[in-house]
């Protein structure tokens, strides 16, 4: 990293969000002292190639083209380990469909000066939703308390996307055989984090269901996340 050059990256996994990520990148930039890269898994409505025309104007954004769809979790583990290569102290994640608070990026990266990992929560006092309908909300809650309930961790919600890691956290843990997607990867790395002695802090926020494009939600995300959590119970980290 160079002098001039932000020492935090915003990675911001994408597949068929053309409509976010052209108001979503100038807004981030402005938002708080980050680069942001966006790795995107082959979308066919052209998301890649109208990140790759804002990289070309702005050195602060990046793109990394994936040759197919692979899941969130395969996206960011190839996010952080490049950022790690390239020298960032900070490694944030969020969603590109402006769900998480863009304002609390400053936040995460506050916090972090004192906490290894810094989480937005949907389900920490001062916390909430926006816009879900009730099915989403108990979804949401019932997995974050089944995997604190069985991982027996501290943190209200594990399911969460919004979070910002200091190097050292992703440096400790081994990303090579992380395997998860959606839910299920959100809640090992924090899990794994919590194992390395890692101190993790939660932060509210209030989480707005998307106005453009489409949820990625599935049941075999769902599915996942009920069959990998007691796994992780009895790996070792």
């Amino acid at each position: 990293m160079t002098p001039s050059r932000p020492r935090a990256v915003v990675l911001i996994p994408t597949y068929n969000e053309r409509e976010n990520i052209e108001a979503l990148v100038p807004a981030v930039l402005e938002a708080a002292p980050v680069d942001v890269w966006i790795i995107d898994d082959s979308s066919p409505d052209g998301t890649g190639a109208l990140a790759q025309r804002m990289a070309d104007e702005n050195e602060r954004v990046q793109v990394i083209h994936r040759p197919q769809k692979a899941g969130l979790g395969q996206a960011y583990l190839d996010g952080f380990q490049r950022a790690l290569d390239a020298g960032y102290e900070r490694i944030l994640q969020m969603d590109a469909d402006f769900s998480h608070p863009i304002d609390e990026l400053s936040t995460l990266l506050q916090l972090s000066e004192n906490s290894h990992v810094v989480l937005g929560s949907r389900w920490t006092p001062g916390g909430g939703t926006q816009n879900w309908p009730l099915r989403r909300q108990i979804l949401s809650m019932g997995g974050s308390l089944y995997a604190r309930l069985w991982l027996n961790i501290p943190v209200r919600d594990l399911t969460g996307g919004f979070k910002c890691f200091r190097r050292e956290v992703l440096e400790s843990i081994d990303l090579s055989s992380i395997h998860s997607t959606g839910y299920c990867f959100q809640v090992e790395v924090t899990y794994r984090a919590f194992k390395h002695g890692f101190s993790i802090e939660e932060t509210p926020i209030v989480f707005v269901e998307r106005e453009e494009g489409t949820s990625k939600m599935s049941r075999g995300i769902v599915l996942e996340a009920i069959l990998n959590v007691p796994r992780l119970r009895f790996t070792r980290s």
